[in-house]
């Protein structure tokens, strides 16, 4: 058998092996994605059932498996295009030296050229011996010109394939990078969502009347939020709101720095449903946390109950310190230059459905922080709501 022959059947053989595995890929990332298909289309239909501790316990399994298909998927990615920017380096290592060779071989052929050039027509007449070496001389001549040429042509050919290698190269870097922020934060989620659903259960106690007991108390008071935000006129945002003195910062949850941001990534956002969460932010600067902000406290999911994510817990964490509401009574705590957060029933309902700083006063006149009002800085409590409308009474302990 001929060597052409024996290369020809190895490149076939080769050609099958890479198809193969090329098909085989295909083939798993195909699988990969069916099954992501199928659990974010599991989710949407348990997102449709009545809420139970049950189908929500379903729903964290669900997206923690999704999530682990996720991450799996991302760290697949992540070799692949490491082997990738390998090769590339390889491949461009290559070309820098073919590169060199060439670049050196045109500049002797140039030499030679220019030397062969300064030979005119008339001197290689009359070297020549007959006919056929002027023939061969001529002919020699063009040769040379024209593999210059060539030569000329293939350099540039490899300096701009050694450029368009590093291009793809930077961006597969890029890309990579990308890939690596992703499967972070894919981490970071997974262990959210798995001490969710351990909070989940020892919040509830793995009970179902006591989930349906929480989860109509957290629904109770959102709902509230949307009535009171709907009677005073919406939820448009506002400019140049935060004001900072002597006592702390006063926020507001129409501030167009957060107004518009998520409530802990569910369809709520801080304008609508984040006066407590605008509340607390003010209570820590107060306590010298000047850095904190209501963005601050929506940003960590650990500040929301498992089995409502909009609803603020009664503990929560920022700035590296937890802090607690307790029932306590106004006029003690504002007589000690502790603010108050209180929970207000703009409808006269049982539950509160606006909550409010109280900063001083006595005896029924009092100011507030206010995070709905505009410029609600140190207003009169009663010029909004009046002391009967008081539903919760909290003082912040940490």
């Amino acid at each position: 058998m001929s060597f052409v022959k024996k290369c020809t059947i190895f490149f076939i053989f080769i050609s099958v092996i890479c198809a193969s595995s090329f098909v085989l890929a295909q083939t798993s990332e195909s699988d990969q994605q069916k099954r992501i298909d199928e659990l974010k289309q599991k989710l949407t239909n348990i997102g449709n059932q009545k809420k139970t501790l049950s189908s929500q316990i379903q729903q964290m399994d669900t997206q923690i498996s999704l999530t682990t298909i996720q991450i799996q998927s991302s760290e697949k990615k992540i070799i692949e295009t490491q082997n990738e920017i390998e090769k590339l380096g390889s491949r461009i290592d290559n070309l820098d030296s073919s590169l060199n060779t060439l670049s050196k071989l045109l500049l002797k052929q140039v030499v030679r050229g220019y030397k062969t050039q300064s030979v005119s027509l008339v001197e290689i007449l009359f070297e020549a011996h007959d006919i056929s070496d002027l023939t061969n001389k001529i002919k020699y001549q063009h040769a040379t010109q024209n593999n210059n040429q060539k030569l000329l042509v293939q350099v540039q050919e490899a300096k701009a394939s050694y450029e368009e290698q590093k291009v793809v190269r930077e961006q597969k870097k890029q890309e990579l990078d990308q890939l690596v922020i992703s499967l972070n934060a894919q981490k970071d989620a997974l262990k959210t969502q798995q001490v969710q659903k351990e909070r989940l259960l020892a919040e509830t106690n793995n009970d179902e009347s006591t989930y349906q007991t929480l989860l109509a108390q957290a629904e109770a008071q959102l709902k509230g939020f949307g009535r009171f935000v709907a009677n005073q006129g919406g939820s448009s945002l506002l400019s140049n709101q935060t004001s900072c003195d002597d006592w702390g910062c006063y926020y507001n949850q129409r501030d167009s720095q957060w107004g518009g941001n998520s409530l802990n990534n569910t369809g709520y956002t801080l304008a609508s449903d984040g006066c407590l969460v605008t509340s607390m932010a003010m209570v820590y600067t107060h306590f010298g946390h000047r850095n904190v902000t209501p963005q601050t406290i929506n940003s960590n999911p650990f500040n929301f109950a498992s089995y409502y994510p909009a609803y603020l817990n009664m503990t929560i964490v920022a700035d590296g310190t937890t802090s607690t509401r307790v029932y306590s009574a106004i006029d003690s705590e504002l007589s000690n230059g502790r603010p108050v957060v209180v929970g207000i029933s703009y409808d006269g309902g049982p539950n509160p459905d606006h909550f409010l700083v109280l900063i001083s006063g006595s005896n029924g006149d009092y100011k507030m922080n206010d995070p709905y009002t505009q410029n609600g800085h140190n207003i009169p409590f009663t010029d909004h709501y009046s002391v009967g409308s008081i539903r919760t009474i909290n003082k912040v302990n940490m």
